[in-house]
């Protein structure tokens, strides 16, 4: 698929899911990608956190694609760019606290220097080929969210990115809505819009109200307070600064990514009036009472600083008297592993606060009022629901028409989108899926490793090994051994009965050498199968003497 004279759009990531954002758009020859995300592995992927987007298309027509356009710094958009950006060859454009982000992911992967990054101004524009951008500041979750203003030969694209609408965001200065009708008084063909809070009846709220809840809580705590949030939320952590300010208390950060993200802010202009940070010994050796923490791992991450403290293993350590706020929404699908930190704070009397209780927090996503509020401003003639699960762009493309936007198209990864002339059109599928890091390693999330290893977790494993000698006859007894094969106490029992099946199978008749490991294979997996009712994974090793 190459463009011709006509304005593609097709996602790689992004769409029918929450996460790994990747959008490419494409004129007369040539495509520009629009974010590079990743997202974080479920228990179908075992033994793997990472999981990246699968760029093949793309890779295919590497020659034909300008550049890569980074929106914000959250993982869900920049987290590939060390994985897969080196490969592609093309220069990244970012605004400056993003491309801070980005360059310290680059320098951990030794790729620095072979990897463009160009910084530009907020509120910027630049070009690409046929296609222009400008930088439209909105507020989100992070420092220097923003939508991108994409001109093109065939109309303009409102690419939205992450945002919300915040009177009190705390950090940087959104677009006004002045400015945004503006946007729209000029003219947009589509407006291509997260979908993530579309159930949402209100609005995400400011960040500036969060600041009065957090100060009630912690003005009622009497020993450590120690609140998690994400540590990309750089309008959080200066309002923590605040609060500890106002309450008397020292500020103490846990966590790797909360000194990057403090570092990197502060090299750009925010956070300049951050009360000093003391370590976790002096926050240890304070009263209680003298003491606000700022922690990762609100979300129930094992090796992240909540966890850790929850399970004493770290120097932060907590008790009877002392609070946990969490800061941050549960994400669904981390239940367990958040009830799980809860429960352990539970067990040594820690009072924990949630959005549940108080005022704590909001969401950096637009609810319904929001993006009815985005429909009037930008006017497009077509609403391109993205950033969501298939059933949250469905409802907003619901929403869209309902409220008056002429025309709407719900797409999914690997749809083939004509914009115009003459659209929306479906006019193809292309390849998607998913890639996982493994250890080091990149591989296809359905390849044979994730296969073999999903087997190994649901049913075990079981090797044996066979010597025979010059005419093919068993030599000694075959020796077995096994994990998570659930025997435990008929454990000798069921190797005997084993050993004496694979005994058999090697005697039994001649044949090639994988004939016989097959034979041998299937009879000892037919005796698991009759003493457990699993399937294990049989390896066979014959040794010829």
């Amino acid at each position: 698929m190459t463009p011709g004279d006509e304005l593609l759009f097709l996602a790689l990531g992004g769409s029918g899911e929450i996460g790994m954002n990747v959008n490419l758009y494409g004129c007369r020859g040539k495509w520009v990608m629009l974010d590079l995300g990743l997202t974080f592995a479920d228990p179908q992927y075992p033994g793997v956190e990472l999981v990246l987007p699968d760029l093949s298309f793309i890779e295919e027509r590497r020659d034909d694609l300008l550049g890569i356009v980074l929106t914000h710094g959250h993982e869900d958009h920049i987290g590939a760019v060390p994985y897969l950006a080196a490969d592609l060859g093309v220069p990244l454009y970012a605004t400056p606290f993003t491309a801070g982000l980005i360059a310290g992911k680059l320098e951990e992967e030794g790729l620095l220097d072979q990897v463009e990054l160009n910084v530009i101004d907020n509120g910027g524009s630049f070009s690409l080929g046929e296609f222009s951008f400008r930088y439209v500041p909105l507020a989100h979750s992070i420092a220097e969210g923003n939508a991108v203003l994409i001109d093109t030969p065939f109309g303009r694209i409102f690419h939205t990115g992450d945002w919300k609408l915040d009177v009190a965001p705390q950090i940087g200065t959104p677009a006004s809505e002045a400015e945004l009708r503006a946007i729209g008084d000029e003219g947009v063909l589509a407006l291509v819009c997260d979908s993530t809070n579309v159930f949402n009846p209100s609005s995400s709220g400011s960040e500036g109200d969060v600041k009065d809840g957090l100060l009630e809580v912690v003005k009622e705590a009497t020993g450590r307070v120690v609140v998690t949030t994400f540590a990309s939320n750089v309008a959080r952590i200066h309002t923590l600064g605040e609060v500890a300010r106002a309450t008397g208390r020292k500020l103490c950060v846990a966590g790797r990514s909360f000194d990057r993200i403090v570092s990197v802010a502060k090299a750009n202009g925010y956070l300049t009036d951050l009360p000093p940070l003391i370590d976790w010994d002096e926050a240890m050796d304070l009263p209680g009472r003298d003491v606000l923490i700022v922690a990762t791992g609100g979300q129930g991450e094992s090796r992240a600083a909540l966890a850790r403290i929850a399970f004493d293993m770290h120097p932060i350590k907590l008790g009877a008297g002392d609070t946990v706020v969490f800061s941050s929404k549960e994400i669904p699908g981390n239940e367990m592993a958040i009830g799980r930190v809860q429960n352990a704070f539970a067990a040594k009397g820690v009072r924990m606060v949630t959005e549940r209780q108080a005022h704590v927090h909001v969401s950096g996503h637009p609810g319904r009022p929001e993006l009815k509020t985005m429909y009037d401003w930008i006017r497009p003639q077509i609403l391109l629901p993205v950033h969501g699960e298939l059933r949250h762009m469905t409802e907003q493309a619901r929403l869209g028409l309902a409220h008056g936007v002429p025309q709407v198209i719900v797409q999914k990864n690997g749809d083939m989108l004509r914009l115009a002339p003459d659209g929306p059109e479906m006019i193809g599928h292309e390849q998607t899926g998913r890639l996982v890091l493994d250890g080091d390693v990149i591989l296809p999330a359905d390849g044979g490793t994730m296969n073999e290893r999903r087997k190994i977790s649901l049913h075990g494993q079981i090797s044996v090994a066979v010597v025979r000698n010059a005419a093919g006859r068993l030599m000694g007894r075959p020796a077995l051994r096994m994990q998570g094969v659930p025997l435990e106490e008929d454990r000798e029992d069921f190797f005997e009965e084993a050993a004496q099946a694979a005994a058999e199978a090697i005697n039994s008749r001649d044949g090639e050498i994988e004939t016989v490991r097959e034979r041998v294979r299937l009879a000892v997996r037919r005796v698991a199968t009759r003493w457990t009712g699993k399937k294990p994974v049989v390896d066979v090793l014959i040794v010829d003497i």
